[in-house]
């Protein structure tokens, strides 16, 4: 196939431009900044302008920057808006027949991501035509992304809608938790800094299992927002535990409790995907791996 990957220099994009390549599609990579993945560095623009026709699109381009950026930065996060809709919007215009929206579990409501029970989150939690408020503009954004998603689909794209929940990987930005651990560990940091009081949980699922749910879902035509983890719920707490027991240490825990720390629980229900999908790297392979990079 002819490919168009937005993003294709961040941490989702450098590893679908792969996967993509070694499946022997042609991709031609953008994103916000020129790289060496990405020709064209402003994807507004070429959203804006370009007429090619693709294959598939898939849209991995946004501002994120961790939890830091999403309650530090809101205006530049809901820079996202324009790009989402300018997407589209090209969509459209070119009549490309498939593309890929990357929603985010932010857009689930944030009132059933609090303290408590866990309550895994399902696909149908999320009522675009009555949307209850999500995680800040990060979260606003992917609501209206996948609400402008449905107007494509009415133009004649078909728009597979993914919420991937944490993904992690070895070769991650240090803006996110995951990696930010892995780096600790390997200092052998005693105390071991957590953000928050490390009861908070998350849904991890490896890198390449995010890609290889992505593309199982394009090529088995898989229809409407299907949550991308594993169901399972790691406080961090927990995570550090795995992380500097793996490394061979046992550190004393210091919480900073007055740092950006989000939702307090965000943990899928994966059953859409495990119909047409297993994930193959466990959060303990996931550790040894990073720990051993």
């Amino acid at each position: 196939m002819r490919v168009l990957l937005t993003g294709a220099s961040g941490f989702v994009g450098r590893h679908l431009h792969r996967a993509l390549f070694d499946r022997g599609d042609g991709v031609l990579g953008i994103d916000l900044n020129c790289t060496p993945l990405a020709r064209s560095g402003d994807a507004l623009d070429f959203f804006r302008t370009d007429n090619q026709r693709f294959d598939l699109a898939i849209h991995c381009a946004a501002i994120v920057g961790g939890r830091a950026s999403i309650d530090g930065s809101p205006l530049g996060v809901a820079t996202n808006l324009a790009l989402d809709s300018w997407y589209m919007r090209w969509l459209a215009r070119t009549r490309t027949p498939r593309a890929v929206f990357f929603s985010s579990s932010a857009a689930y409501p944030v009132e059933l991501q609090q303290p408590g029970e866990v309550r895994r989150l399902r696909e149908d939690d999320i009522d675009l035509d009555n949307p209850r408020l999500p995680d800040a503009t990060y979260g606003l954004a992917k609501v209206t992304g996948e609400r402008l998603a449905r107007y494509a689909e009415a133009e004649g794209c078909r728009v597979h809608v993914f919420r991937p929940f944490s993904g992690y990987g070895e070769d991650q930005a240090l803006d996110y938790p995951f990696p930010s651990f892995i780096q600790r560990a390997k200092r052998r940091e005693d105390p071991f800094e957590i953000w928050g009081d490390g009861s908070s949980t998350r849904d991890w699922i490896h890198i390449s299992d995010l890609i290889g749910a992505t593309l199982a879902a394009v090529d088995q035509d898989i229809t409407g927002p299907v949550n991308l983890g594993t169901g399972r719920a790691t406080s961090f707490d927990q995570l550090a535990h795995m992380v500097t027991g793996t490394a061979g240490y046992r550190p004393e825990l210091k919480h900073l409790t007055t740092a950006p720390q989000g939702v307090h629980h965000r943990v899928c229900d994966p059953a859409r995907m495990l119909d047409f999908y297993q994930p193959r790297v466990s959060l303990e392979e996931g550790i040894h791996r990073a720990l051993n990079t």
